[in-house]
């Protein structure tokens, strides 16, 4: 099987549509619809042979009818809205040019979430072509404001809900083929996210006499936030091994290298891998603990007036194990201070975690193979939140993974400059998908 003739070009013109939801009030919705209209153009076989519905206006859901209707669904998902860029950030090429050069595609969005959106879309428009019934029903469920947290994948994971369906198989963005996941590890490793952390925002706010600057109080309220936030330090919370990052270690424990005995020293004490985790900073400390980022102060209106109130924006990704309410307080007690208020603006619980000994995950194993044959699929937690985090309290395998490679030079230019995607991921991305969708009769009814 080959890629359509044209993927790399179907992807620049999606990418080339700026479907910012954060600018949605600014830009409108004629970007989105653009963009849906397109979809019915590049992919005409889907629209007539798959049930369409728009679930809120950014919402779409697709159900190709399987041959057993017995059988719980698969549900594939994407997003197709993007972040904004930064007009100072020097791109290669505009970021909404979808520019084909140099084997890659540019752009924003080609590798969250365009990209793997597409090779969904690709896989299923190939199947269709060869006259393929999948053996159970396939949803692809598409939102248009993922990046914005919008309600469009919530609505729709409610949409299964009333129509008491329970999935089989929920498959959204996440893990991707990376090298060297781990110090010391070798070879490739297809990273599928078993769970993924919550995410949480605060606001710090505090308030003081106004007046002049010239005589300032002992504590103003932009100095009590400022000595709030200082409070907050990595350590702020526990760390703790979730079972994820467990078997994630076990894996690698089975592999011959350098790091092979250490790896089954840390698989075999939890204790010790959060300790070692937690000092290792980074995506390692991330996936042991709640991490706290500061991401906005307010306060004042003027270089020689005392602002009367003050506050930060924290963003929290809470750790698997706790909870909204319970990082809340710990908060609380770690800032010390009653006259900064504590509001949780939003805030979503960590997912349960999916097993990894069932014919899902040996089915998406599967696929890797297909796909991408000196990878192995490898469980780990998802620091990130996902629109499939709507799914995860009622349908028990729900899955993270985008069948790209993605060096960590590429994964960077997530959110960033020079976003981009190559075309031979595209190739190896629809191969999955036809792989998945081809082995969706692996299992038989639920008792």
């Amino acid at each position: 099987m080959t890629t359509a003739p044209g993927a790399a070009q179907r992807l620049s013109r999606m990418i080339q549509i700026p479907t910012v939801s954060a600018e949605i009030s600014e830009r409108g919705s004629a970007p989105f619809e653009q963009f849906i209209t397109l979809l019915e153009e590049l992919y005409p076989g889907v629209h007539r042979h798959l049930e369409r519905e728009r679930i809120t206006e950014l919402g779409l859901l697709f159900r190709w009818r399987g041959a057993d209707a017995s059988l719980d669904p698969a549900v594939l998902m994407a997003h197709f809205d993007v972040v904004p860029v930064d007009p100072s950030d020097a791109w290669t090429y505009p970021p909404f040019d979808g520019q084909i050069a140099d084997g890659f595609v540019y752009g924003r969005g080609a590798l969250d979430d365009k990209g793997p959106l597409l090779v969904v879309l690709e896989a299923v428009e190939s199947l269709l072509s060869e006259g393929f019934t999948p053996a159970r029903d396939v949803y692809l469920s598409f939102g248009g404001n993922e990046e914005t947290f919008g309600d469009a994948a919530r609505t729709i994971a409610q949409t299964f809900i009333d129509r008491g369906i329970t999935p089989w198989l929920v498959l959204d963005e996440g893990g991707a083929v990376v090298d060297a996941p781990l110090p010391l590890v070798r070879g490739l490793a297809a990273m599928v996210g078993v769970g993924e952390k919550g995410a949480m925002t605060v606001r710090l706010s505090a308030r003081g006499d106004g007046g002049h600057a010239s005589a300032p109080p002992a504590r103003t309220a932009v100095a009590r936030v400022a000595r709030a936030v200082s409070r907050l330090s990595p350590g702020t919370f526990p760390a703790r091994t979730p079972a994820g990052v467990t078997r994630m270690l076990e894996h690698f424990a089975a592999r011959r290298g350098p790091a092979q005995r250490l790896y089954r020293l840390l698989a075999a004490r939890p204790w010790l891998t959060a300790r070692v985790f937690s000092r290792l900073g980074g995506e390692p400390a991330a996936m042991v603990r709640t991490t706290v980022a500061p991401t906005m102060f307010e306060g004042g209106s003027a270089a020689n007036v005392l602002p009367s109130q003050a506050s930060a924006t924290v963003n929290l990704r809470v750790a698997i194990g706790e909870s909204v309410a319970g990082t809340a307080e710990r908060l609380r007690r770690r800032i010390a201070d009653r006259k900064v208020k504590v509001d949780v603006l939003e805030g979503e619980d960590p997912s349960p975690e999916s097993a990894t000994d069932n014919a899902q995950f040996a089915l998406i194993a599967t696929a890797v193979h297909a796909s991408h044959p000196a990878a192995s699929a490898v469980p780990y937690v998802m620091m990130a939140a996902t629109d499939s985090r709507h799914f995860h309290r009622f349908t028990p395998a729900v899955y993270r993974f985008a069948p790209l490679a993605m060096s960590s030079e590429l994964r960077a230019t997530i959110h960033g400059v020079d976003e981009r995607v190559a075309i031979d991921e595209l190739e190896r991305g629809t191969r999955f998908h036809r792989a998945l969708i081809t082995g969706l009769g692996v299992a038989e009814p639920r008792p």
